[in-house]
């Protein structure tokens, strides 16, 4: 049997369906209980390739489109090791947004070439979550909230393109989650999950890399 180890929960989904909210209070749950967890964002803005994406997203600086797809990926694999080191140390790692969104986001913007096989190819290897929670907000009640409209991709159009893309790589696997409603009643719903997963990664299932067959 593997070695017991912590897990990775990922939170996906379009913007401000609540991702973040959600992933935060994941934490401080699993704290309380006494589970080791950390808190992860992808794209990580601190690192040198962050601080590019970073001015990218607030549109203060031009990148092809092929070129930042692949910046957000060395984003995510300049902290592979470190992520590996974590989770086998036992520490569960609860991530907002990870490899899923930037192939989403990526093939969401219908450039030739650019479509999700693309996408998915510099993601292969990476460490594959042991569940992925879709939160699904439509865009109306998504447009009413806080904030959308900030960054580059917060538009309409470019939202509904992204959910499409989503649907386009959902896999049996993924909890797909009502993000339409109470907050105490959607975080209810994550912490069973995550508990779940935490319980698989304790219990010795092998850390699976991206995007190989699930069982």
């Amino acid at each position: 049997m593997s070695a017991s180890r912590g897990a990775l929960v990922l939170f996906e989904g379009a913007d401000r369906c609540g991702k973040s909210t959600q992933a935060r209070r994941l934490v401080k749950t699993l704290e309380q209980r006494g589970v080791r967890a950390e808190l992860w964002r992808y794209p990580d803005r601190t690192t040198k390739t962050g601080e590019m994406i970073d001015a990218y997203l607030r549109s203060e600086s031009d990148t092809a489109d092929a070129a930042i797809h692949l910046l957000f990926a060395a984003n995510r694999w300049e902290k592979k090791a470190l992520m590996e080191r974590k989770l086998a140390d036992g520490v569960t790692l609860v991530c907002d947004r990870y490899s899923y969104s930037g192939c989403a986001f990526t093939a969401a913007k219908g450039v030739e070439g650019l479509d999700l096989t693309w996408c998915k190819a510099p993601e292969v290897g990476l460490p594959r979550p042991d569940a992925l929670m879709y939160l699904e907000l439509s865009l109306e009640d998504a447009a009413r909230r806080g904030g959308f409209g900030e960054e580059r991709y917060e538009t309409t159009e470019m939202q509904r393109a992204v959910k499409e893309m989503f649907e386009s790589m959902r896999e049996p696997w993924w909890d797909v989650i009502d993000a339409n409603r109470d907050e105490e009643v959607i975080e209810r719903e994550v912490l069973e999950i995550a508990l779940g997963a935490i319980e698989r990664a304790k219990s010795g299932e092998p850390l699976g890399t991206l995007w190989d067959a699930r069982a």
